[in-house]
């Protein structure tokens, strides 16, 4: 993909995160290492080892008719493979997770090809053909964008981000698909994403310190950066806001604003 920013107005630490976030040239910290095998396991769709499901031929295989918007975009491989569309889905704690799901969801649209995505209030789901997915899930497992304490996969059940976090500062999971080891210090899954019971536990490494946290945090808290002191950001949001109301009610009233 060629860089690409999305633009963003204001400038203070929080939207200066934010921009780094929405820029395709900002190179996320990897700071753990998983193996492929147990990124398969996490995500539950198939079995490490076995071939990837298809849902049509390989694309050099199928007769079609021409197309000039297929010759200007490259496919993926796993669409070139013919591969069904799987899915991963992230809950994101209220208590400083790293990216909200509404910024995840842009952060998205910046660094993937070939997905579709949808983001709720604590959750954020995403789409891609499964070759591609799992590369997918393994650059936002292994990176800053995920803190195991404070950002959970979750397919099903996934009710606790904007709970308190429990005794061990993780976030309430009511299937209960993780725990932290206390002897090693690191968040291990019992379970898949769907809460099928795994073979063996999977660790996720350690969970983020407070501080880094707060340092890389993309929201806005009282005691660290106040809504109230970006105002470039307030102006667009009220011009939007404004616009969109006359825009519906009173398009008349929009020229010259």
């Amino acid at each position: 993909m060629k860089d690409f920013q999305i633009p963003y107005p204001g400038d203070d630490p929080v939207v200066n995160k934010r921009k780094e976030w929405l820029s395709s040239r900002y190179e996320p910290r990897k700071i753990r290492e998983i193996s492929d095998e147990d990124i398969v396991r996490l995500l539950g769709h198939r079995k490490p080892g076995t071939a990837y499901s298809s849902v049509h031929p390989p694309l050099d295989e199928l007769k079609e008719a021409r197309d000039p918007i297929k010759e200007l975009v490259e496919p993926t491989p796993g669409a070139k493979a013919g591969d069904r569309i799987r899915y991963i889905q992230f809950a994101d704690s209220r208590h400083l997770a790293p990216l909200p799901p509404w910024m995840r969801f842009r952060m998205y649209g910046v660094r993937l090809r070939g997905f579709d995505s949808l983001a709720y209030s604590g959750r954020t789901l995403l789409e891609q053909r499964e070759r591609d997915l799992d590369r997918t899930a393994k650059f936002l497992l292994e990176t800053e964008i995920f803190d195991p304490a404070r950002v959970a996969l979750r397919s099903i059940t996934v009710h606790g981000f904007s709970l308190r976090l429990d005794e061990d500062g993780l976030m309430f999971d009511a299937r209960r698909r993780y725990r932290l080891n206390k002897e090693t210090g690191e968040v291990e899954y019992t379970k898949t994403q769907q809460s099928v019971p795994l073979e063996q536990r999977i660790s996720v490494g350690k969970p983020m310190d407070e501080e880094d946290l707060k340092q890389i945090a993309t929201i806005y808290r009282f005691g660290m950066v106040s809504p109230r002191d970006s105002e470039e950001l307030l102006k667009v949001m009220k011009r939007v806001g404004e616009l969109r109301v006359l825009g519906g009610l009173r398009p008349d009233l929009v020229d010259g604003r």
